[in-house]
C-alpha cells in the first residue's frame, strides 16, 4: 500500500522578506497567505495540474495587501480567517482546534498562536504518517518571532508574552521534526530580529529560538529592547486587509514624455529612478530619488513617500516599469501617475537637466577626515549616517549626524551646511539619501561601500 506524498511549495517575496505556500497531495492544493499578485500562485497550481481548494490567512497582515480573498474569489476555494477578526466578506470563521480536511490523506489542524498578533493563528499540515509541519505566519519564526507592537506600543508586552507562550504551545502540541514555515522573516520588518537560516523544525527552533529557550520575562525583555521602527505604510495594510482588497491592476501606467516628466520634477513629485546606483550616479535626471530595483524598493519608498502622493516611476526598459509596479501594488500603492523608459539622456527635455552624483569609499572618507579628500571632492563638513536606531546604537562613525533615511524628507532642514557625505550599511539607503539631498540643493558624496569596512579603513568610531 502506497501513501500519498504532501509537497509544500514555497511562494518567495524576497523585496518585501516574505513568503507564501501551496501545500498539495498531487490534486487538491492549500494555499498560505497568498501576496495581492496571485497569478504567482495560479501558475504555479497550474503547473502542478492541482486544484486550490483552501486558502488560509493566519493573520491580518500589517506588511503587505493580501491575495487572498481575490484567490478564493477566482478558485472557489474556502477561504479561512480567524473568527474573532470581524471583516466584512464572507469567509469559513477559524477557532483553536477547528479541522479542515484539504483532501483525503491531507488535513490542517487550526492552532490559536496569539503574539505578533491578538487573533493569530498557525496550522498544523497533517499527512498519511501524522503531522508534516506547522504554518507559524508572524509566530514562531527561524531562529525569532514575529514583531509585537505592529498594533501599538501599549499591547508590545502583553503580546510579546502572548508570542513566548504560543511559541512553547507548537513546541509542545508538535513533533520535533515538524518543519517550520513561517511566513515572515526573511528581511520582513515584522520579525522582532533578524531570522537566520532557510530551512527549520521544530527541535532546531529548541535549540535555538529565544521564545524557546528563555523564561517568559527574559524573552518579553530582550523582545521589546530590540525592536526597531517599522515602514509607515504598514498603517494602511492592516485597513485594507480588514476591509478586503480589490482585485490587483497590473496594467502599465501612463507614458510619460520628457517634457511632462520635466513639469513633474519642477512640481516636486516623487519622479523615482529604478536603475541600479551604479548607472543613477553616472547619469541621471536631476531631482529624482534613486530607488533601485536592486533592493527592497518598495519598502523604503512606501515608507518615505506621503500617502497618495504623485508618483512617476523611470526605468531602462517596461520590464523593470512592471517590475516596479507589481511590487508597489503588493503594498497598495495601486496608483502611479506616470511612467517613462529609456537611458537619461533620452528622458531629458533639455541637456541641463542631466546630473551625476560624486562616490567615494571609506577608505575615501578616513583620507577625508584627515584633510586629504580624494581628488575633485569636498571635505566632509558633515557625515550623514541614515541608517536605523539599532544599526546607528550599535557603532556609528564619531562626529556623525544621524537621521534614518525614512525621516530625512521631513527634517533635511537638520542637516548642518556645508558638504554632506552620506552612508549607510552597504549604499542602497545612502544612495537614496544623496539623491533626496541632491534634490534639495545640498552638496552630497555618496559613501558607496560597506558600512563594515569603515573602521578597518580608519574611520574613526564609537562602538555601543
Amino acid at each position: 500500500m502506497t501513501t500519498t506524498a504532501i509537497d509544500v511549495h514555497v511562494i518567495s517575496t524576497s523585496s518585501l522578506g516574505d513568503r507564501s505556500y501551496l501545500a498539495t497531495d498531487g490534486a487538491s492544493a492549500l494555499a498560505v497567505d497568498p501576496q495581492r499578485d496571485v497569478d504567482r500562485v495560479l501558475a504555479l497550481a497550474g503547473r502542478l495540474d492541482v486544484r486550490i481548494t483552501h486558502v488560509l490567512e493566519t493573520h491580518i497582515h500589517n506588511d503587505y495587501v493580501s491575495g487572498g480573498l481575490e484567490l478564493a474569489r477566482l478558485t472557489g476555494a474556502a477561504y479561512g480567517v480567524a473568527a474573532a477578526d470581524g471583516v466584512p466578506f464572507e469567509r469559513v470563521p477559524l477557532t483553536d482546534g477547528d479541522v479542515l480536511e484539504v483532501a483525503p490523506a491531507m488535513r490542517v489542524k487550526v492552532l490559536a498562536t496569539p503574539g505578533h498578533t491578538f487573533h493569530h493563528l498557525s496550522y498544523a499540515l497533517e499527512g498519511p504518517d501524522g503531522v508534516e509541519g506547522v504554518f507559524t505566519g508572524g509566530s514562531l519564526l527561524f531562529g525569532t518571532t514575529g514583531r509585537t507592537d505592529l498594533l501599538g506600543h501599549h499591547h508590545a508586552e502583553d503580546l510579546a508574552r502572548h508570542q513566548h507562550a504560543s511559541a512553547r504551545r507548537l513546541a509542545e502540541l508538535l513533533p520535533e521534526g515538524a518543519r517550520v514555515w513561517p511566513t515572515h522573516g526573511f528581511g520582513s520588518f515584522c520579525s522582532a530580529t533578524q531570522a537566520s537560516g532557510d530551512d527549520s523544525t521544530l527541535g532546531q527552533e529548541k535549540e535555538h529560538n529565544p521564545a524557546l529557550r528563555l523564561a517568559a520575562d527574559d524573552f518579553v525583555r530582550e523582545t521589546l529592547s530590540g525592536l526597531d521602527a517599522y515602514p509607515a505604510y504598514y498603517a494602511h495594510m492592516g485597513v485594507a486587509n480588514l476591509a478586503g482588497p480589490d482585485p490587483v491592476d497590473l496594467r502599465a501606467p501612463a507614458q510619460a514624455d520628457p517634457d511632462e516628466l520635466r513639469d513633474r520634477l519642477e512640481r516636486g513629485e516623487w519622479v523615482v529612478d529604478l536603475r541600479n546606483r551604479k548607472a543613477y550616479v553616472g547619469s541621471h535626471l536631476a531631482g529624482t530619488i534613486s530607488l533601485g530595483l536592486d533592493g527592497p524598493m518598495a519598502t523604503w519608498l512606501g515608507w518615505m513617500i506621503e500617502w497618495g502622493a504623485p508618483l512617476t516611476l523611470l526605468g531602462e526598459t517596461p520590464d523593470q516599469v512592471a517590475q516596479a509596479r507589481r511590487e508597489l501594488v503588493r503594498i497598495g500603492i495601486d496608483r502611479v501617475a506616470a511612467a517613462a523608459t529609456g537611458e537619461p539622456e533620452e528622458l531629458a527635455a533639455s541637456p541641463d537637466q542631466l546630473a551625476s552624483l560624486p562616490t567615494a569609499t571609506f577608505g575615501g572618507l578616513a583620507d577625508a577626515l584627515n584633510g586629504s579628500a580624494p581628488d575633485g571632492l569636498p571635505g566632509p563638513d558633515v557625515v550623514l549616517d541614515v541608517r536605523l536606531k539599532n544599526e546607528w546604537a550599535a557603532s556609528h562613525v564619531r562626529g556623525a549626524v544621524h537621521i534614518p533615511l525614512p525621516e530625512l524628507a521631513g527634517r533635511l532642514d537638520e542637516v548642518p551646511a556645508g558638504a554632506v557625505w552620506v552612508h549607510c550599511g552597504s549604499g542602497y539607503r545612502a544612495t537614496a539619501a544623496a539623491s533626496l539631498l541632491a534634490r534639495a540643493g545640498r552638496q552630497v558624496v555618496l559613501v558607496d561601500d560597506a558600512f563594515a569596512r569603515a573602521e578597518p579603513e580608519g574611520v574613526p568610531m564609537v562602538a555601543a
